[in-house]
């Protein structure tokens, strides 16, 4: 799908296919519905970003998810195996490609499954589902997740995407470049925690988010560190929210976000006003007060997860998307 002229090495291999009918995902709905920021429609129907330090380009034809992968240039071994990663210099075999995108996907939670229990439950969400099949949740690197959310706080989509490419152009390792694209890794926590990354940031319009950026950067270096990050995945749901909302500009709603789309945590609910207002009028959740205070904002949470179950942060990323679309 795209002309790679600019750098032999930056070639695909062959093109692979696992088995994926849409109603178990559904790349264009998924993709663009604000889970990741870096995935861009780079020909019709293809899907062209960055996931575990590559590029890839992904495209779906009836009941196939098809693949490639790009290789890295090659000026970039040395620095790479400087830095104790020759791994990433190596190709990776197709078994561990096709581990990369059955986990990113989390293919093997039966999505269509959870559809039916979910539209049992909820009139409202069976009305919906049937036009938006297919949208699952993403299992995102954390440090990415997590500093990608930073940036959403009042901010759009499109605008996000724009700051995030920033960020990792100045800050993350350069991949290949495909038809004159340069393609970036995401930066690693200790990228961001310099002592200009602040003043640089803000040059690259991130305006209040900068400090919070370096400042979580250098909260995680100095703590827990990105393995600390990792690991919340195996703690229990409040704990994860509770260590995160401990950071320099991460609330209720990003440390949410961050433990649905990276932390396994698929419970979290993230509710923003506009939840809470679809909370209110769609399903008649009486909640006092004029704005969404820390009580409501649990008190909707658990109305979602008494009404769709233990996949309720699922169940909402539908709604949210089709709410995206229409």
């Amino acid at each position: 799908p795209m002309k790679l002229r600019d750098s032999p090495s930056a070639c695909p291999s062959l093109w692979r296919c696992l088995p994926c009918p849409p109603a178990e995902l559904r790349l264009d709905l998924v993709l663009s519905s604000g889970q990741s920021f870096r995935w861009w429609e780079s020909s019709p129907g293809a899907w062209t970003g960055v996931l575990g330090g590559r590029v890839w380009t992904l495209r779906q034809d009836g009941d196939g998810l098809w693949y490639t992968v790009y290789g890295e240039e090659d000026e970039h071994k040395e620095e790479d195996e400087r830095d104790g990663c020759p791994a990433k210099a190596a190709k990776l075999d197709v078994a561990e490609t096709d581990r990369i995108l059955r986990d990113y996907f989390q293919l093997d939670v039966r999505l269509s499954a959870l559809y039916r229990t979910w539209a049992a439950a909820d009139p409202l969400f069976r009305k919906v589902a049937t036009d938006f099949p297919g949208v699952r949740v993403l299992r995102q690197d954390p440090v990415e997740c997590l500093f990608s959310f930073i940036c959403t706080s009042n901010n759009h989509i499109s605008r996000i995407t724009a700051m995030i490419e920033r960020l990792c152009q100045a800050f993350g390792r350069r991949l290949c470049c495909l038809d004159s694209r340069p393609f970036h890794a995401f930066p690693s926590v200790s990228a961001l925690t310099g002592a200009d990354a602040e003043a640089r940031l803000r040059e690259l319009g991130f305006g209040y988010r900068a400090k919070f950026v370096s400042g979580s950067a250098r909260a995680i270096a100095e703590g827990f560190g990105t393995e600390g990050l990792c690991q919340l995945r195996t703690v229990p749901y409040a704990e994860a929210r509770r260590v995160l909302c401990a950071l320099p500009g991460v609330g209720a709603k990003v440390a949410d976000c961050v433990c649905l789309l990276s932390l396994d945590k698929a419970e979290a609910v993230p509710v923003d006003t506009h939840v809470w207002h679809i909370a209110r009028q769609r399903y008649g959740v009486a909640l006092g007060g004029k704005s969404l205070t820390s009580r409501a904002y649990q008190e909707i949470g658990d109305f979602f997860r008494g009404l769709w179950g233990p996949h309720a942060g699922w169940a909402q990323a539908v709604l949210f998307c089709a709410d995206l679309r229409k």
